[in-house]
């Protein structure tokens, strides 16, 4: 099974990859409307839409779903329901299949609440009391997503289509709440400031599924919806506000990876930062660069996910990384892997993350944006990047090892194979694909100051992040708490949310279930319907008692009536 579905995903998707590089070139866009059903004046039609970027990222998830279905064959073996897994998996691949092929919002609304669905069960996969927490607030989280998506269908039926590309040039006030419903949308989708809380609770699950969720799938499904529609947002003040809770995620995200120890929660928090480097490209409507980092980011970040899951495999499922120092030694190839990836993360030169976050660097400077907005929170998040990676590293490689019970160290060439695919695209894939994206390659010619200003509020980023990581030791209190806990979000977006409800139903219950709404209500029913059953059963079953009494008394009339 693992086997099948591997080279069946691998094949077709470098052949999307390909067919799609093809399209880059020749600049073809197909349009194929299947007419489901027509009544009077009403149609149904389901749109798919081939281009390009359609082809490539379809490519792009079958490429890592084949990565990590090979990955899981070693992984996931001796589970029992490794079955259940696998389907579940192919379930999760079809359901972004969906969100990705065609711009209707019916069809795209299928592939999105799929993959909430999909993703909830994936995420109690090992069905303990965390996992069910995890799993219950990614699921709830998402479907705030759902609904808002619902609301938008329901808004866009009175312009008579479910299509969105048939609204580009409407710009009143009716398509502006339209744009900020899919904002909303993409939001809790993508795990942007306010609904951020779900993406490290996620890590609950098995190692593979998080290597293929927060990767190229679950996380950019709410990407990709505002990839379709930022030619459609053409109010300024949108943008602006996508761009301050995009910036102001990057920047939360990577403080609170540097005073974190969970290894998957850390590697999680950077794709929070990431997710919200690419919405903030988005915001100044720079489609391709932002899909040339997503392309990018997906390859090494589902590659680092491989590594962590093999690390925390054999280190008897243990995720601090505190633990960890050495391993170096005992599994060089997969320590090599990681490396390899970590630098991508934070942009060394020449590695695959270099060519797209230093070409993203360099446009921003140019957007005109203040002081404060542009050094302060994007310098400062793009820099912290560089400092939580090389802290994951020097506790890996670097740190004592503090943990040698029940330690196995070994190196499944199984697992190793498909990582190595992955390490080699993230060291040639960077230069590949920024020439084969960018049809027409745009030059930004720079000063020799100009350029160095990059790496040095880089260096001055990592000095902030070293700063907050020894944060611990100077100070213990509120504020270490504010910033390792995510602002407080999961706090303010869970408990404090959901506390006052249960509060109030338990009020409620009491006072009202329990009480006169209960004898009134369902309970006061049920006992009625019970009492005129009873009666209708005691009639039916003395039939023949109540028609001879009855025959006696007419009896006894009808003698009355003749004397």
């Amino acid at each position: 099974m693992y086997f099948n579905w591997f080279f069946f995903f691998f094949f077709f998707g470098l052949v999307f990859i390909m067919t799609g590089i093809i399209f880059v070139f020749s600049g073809v866009v197909f349009l194929i409307e299947w007419e489901i059903v027509s009544l009077n004046s009403m149609s149904m039609i389901y749109l798919i839409l081939f281009d390009w970027i359609m082809m490539v990222f379809v490519g792009l998830v079958l490429f890592i779903s084949s990565m990590v279905i090979y990955y899981s064959k070693g992984y996931m073996e001796g589970q029992v329901d490794y079955v259940r897994f696998v389907y579940l998996v192919l379930m999760f691949i079809l359901s972004m299949i969906l969100l990705i092929i065609s711009p209707n919002l019916v069809s795209l609304m299928l592939g999105w609440d799929g993959l909430g669905l999909v993703s909830f069960c994936l995420v109690i996969y090992y069905q303990n009391e965390k996992s069910l927490n995890s799993g219950m607030l990614t699921v709830l989280m998402n479907r705030v997503g759902d609904v808002m998506l619902l609301m938008c269908i329901v808004w866009v039926f009175n312009c008579g289509s479910w299509n969105l590309i048939l609204y580009t040039f409407f710009f009143d006030d009716f398509m502006f709440y339209l744009y900020v419903i899919i904002i909303l949308s993409s939001f809790t989708k993508s795990a942007q400031i306010p609904f951020s809380s779900w993406l490290p609770a996620a890590m609950a699950a098995p190692t593979p599924v998080s290597s293929l969720v927060h990767s190229s799938t679950l996380v950019t499904a709410g990407i990709y919806l505002m990839f379709r529609m930022v030619d459609l947002v053409n109010y300024e003040i949108l943008m602006k506000v996508v761009l301050f809770f995009s910036v102001m995620t990057m920047f939360m995200s990577s403080m609170s990876a540097n005073m974190e120890y969970d290894l998957k929660k850390v590697i999680a928090l950077s794709t929070l930062s990431q997710l919200g480097l690419m919405f903030s490209v988005l915001s100044l409507n720079l489609k391709v660069l932002c899909f040339f980092h997503l392309f990018i980011h997906a390859i090494f970040k589902s590659m680092l996910f491989m590594c962590a899951g093999i690390i925390i495999h054999m280190m008897n499922n243990n995720q601090d990384m505190r633990y960890m120092g050495g391993v170096v030694k005992f599994i060089p190839i997969n320590s090599m892997i990681f490396m390899i990836g970590s630098v991508s993360l934070f942009g060394l030169p020449f590695t695959s993350g270099f060519y797209s976050k230093d070409l993203i660097m360099e446009v921003f400077m140019f957007s005109g944006y203040n002081l404060y907005f542009y050094m302060f929170l994007f310098w400062g998040g793009i820099g912290m990047t560089m400092m939580y990676s090389l802290r994951i590293m020097y506790f890996m490689f670097l740190y004592e090892m503090n943990y040698f019970g029940m330690v196995s160290f070994h190196e499944s060439e199984m697992m190793l194979i498909s990582m190595l695919m992955m390490g080699l695209f993230s060291v040639v894939g960077g230069s590949l694909f920024s020439w084969l994206l960018f049809n027409v390659y745009y030059f930004i010619y720079m000063s020799f100051y100009m350029k160095m200003v990059i790496y040095l509020f880089l260096f001055l980023g990592m000095l902030l992040g070293y700063f907050l990581f020894n944060l611990l030791d100077l100070f213990n209190g509120y504020i270490v708490w504010f910033i390792s806990l995510m602002y407080f979000l999961p706090d303010l977006m869970t408990y404090k949310v959901s506390k006052s409800y249960l509060f109030l139903g338990v009020y409620l219950n009491m006072n009202y279930g329990s009480g006169w709404l209960e004898l009134l209500g369902s309970q006061g029913l049920y006992l009625g319907f019970t009492k005129m059953m009873k009666i209708n059963y005691l009639m039916q079953v003395l039939s023949i008692v109540f028609y001879m009494f009855g025959f006696v008394l007419w009896i006894f009339f009808f003698c009355w009536i003749i004397n």
